[in-house]
């Protein structure tokens, strides 16, 4: 038993079922209410310095400010965005289970929560949500790699190359983005990592035991002795299973290409 079936074990009657299926909605909902009237989102993000003023509900809400992922998208392709976060939390959660997806957000949650407080100009938020929303894509191309998706609707792809893509994308971002972009995008990847890296380093291990099982079960059952040999250029039935062997009047053993000769 893992330690993470020990800790479900304890703790799984706390998880939340539908998880991501809230924070979309959520979602959805703050983008309606900032659509109509944009100022209200500042009432929303991760400030520390407000909530050291006692402006607590900051701790949450910003999970559901859109960020760099959503801020620019029309009412459309917002929606879109939050049915395939809605999608993605479901494969998450069918796959893996309730409470590995509560553990596995929340983990994230509170990292991206303690680098605001920790990094110099923070103040407006990370969009750390955003980067967390998407690392569910990570989590997906793990799980169950060749679910297919439309991409744009026309565009067939795996999730485990959709996955490779959001990879390569948070690397771009990263090289340009300010500190507490990075931050985010850091944090993301290194929760996936903590999560399934060792799952990754113990399947790669297991693969190279049973390689190297295989090849010992091979050299076992490989004759070492030669019931043939051939007097002239030394083939067996080992090194040329196809061979014929013949013994001649001198009591010495020839292949068929050698026997024509004697």
């Amino acid at each position: 038993m893992t330690f993470l079936d020990r800790l479900e074990r304890s703790l799984g009657r706390f998880a939340v079922p539908g998880l991501i299926r809230y924070v979309a909605a959520m979602t959805g909902l703050v983008y309606l209410l900032g659509y109509a009237s944009p100022d209200y989102l500042s009432f929303l993000v991760l400030s520390p310095e407000r909530v050291m003023q006692g402006e607590v509900w900051r701790l949450i809400t910003w999970l559901f400010v859109p960020g760099q992922a959503y801020g620019g998208l029309g009412p459309i392709w917002m929606a879109v965005s939050l049915i395939f976060l809605w999608f993605l939390g479901d494969v998450v959660e069918g796959s893996w289970g309730t409470f590995k997806l509560n553990l596995f957000y929340f983990t994230g949650v509170i990292a991206c929560t303690v680098a605001a407080f920790l990094l110099p100009g923070a103040e407006t938020g990370l969009g750390a949500n955003s980067f967390l929303n998407l690392s569910l894509i990570l989590a997906v191309g793990t799980l169950v790699p060749d679910l297919q998706v439309l991409l744009f609707f026309i565009i067939p792809i795996r999730m485990k190359w959709l996955a490779w893509f959001s990879l390569a994308l948070y690397g771009l971002m990263f090289l340009g983005a300010p500190p507490a972009i990075r931050a985010a995008i850091a944090i993301s990847v290194i929760n996936y990592l903590i999560f399934f890296g060792p799952a990754f380093l113990q399947n790669r291990l297991n693969a190279q035991r049973n390689a190297a099982r295989r090849e010992k079960f091979v050299l076992a059952s490989t004759p070492t002795e030669t019931l043939h040999r051939c007097e002239v250029c030394g083939r067996t039935e080992i090194s040329n299973p196809h061979l014929d062997f013949r013994v001649r009047a001198d009591g010495h053993e020839y292949c068929e290409t050698h026997l024509q000769g004697k």
